[in-house]
């Protein structure tokens, strides 16, 4: 599935939540005229994002560490075609 804009997302799509924010922090936000609920959901979805980043690289420990014993064993595939 292609990744859209936020802007682009359905409203289908969307469920209300409660989020509990530091007064002082939702105080400035206002003052700024900042939508905190788009300020929000783009901070989740970078959290997301990460923790997505972070559950694909422990999953793949093994592999890549063995793809690096690999190459440390035999070198890199095709090197002897390598011009530089």
């Amino acid at each position: 599935m292609p990744t859209t804009d936020i802007a682009e997302r359905k409203e289908s799509n969307r469920r209300a939540a409660n989020v509990t924010l530091p007064v002082p922090l939702l105080q400035a936000a206002r003052v700024l005229k900042i939508n905190v609920s788009q300020a929000c959901e783009r901070g989740l979805a970078a959290e997301v994002a990460k923790a997505r980043t972070e559950q694909w690289l422990r999953d793949n420990r093994g592999a890549m560490d063995a793809w690096n014993a690999h190459i440390e064993e035999h070198g890199l595939p095709l090197a002897h075609y390598r011009q530089f």
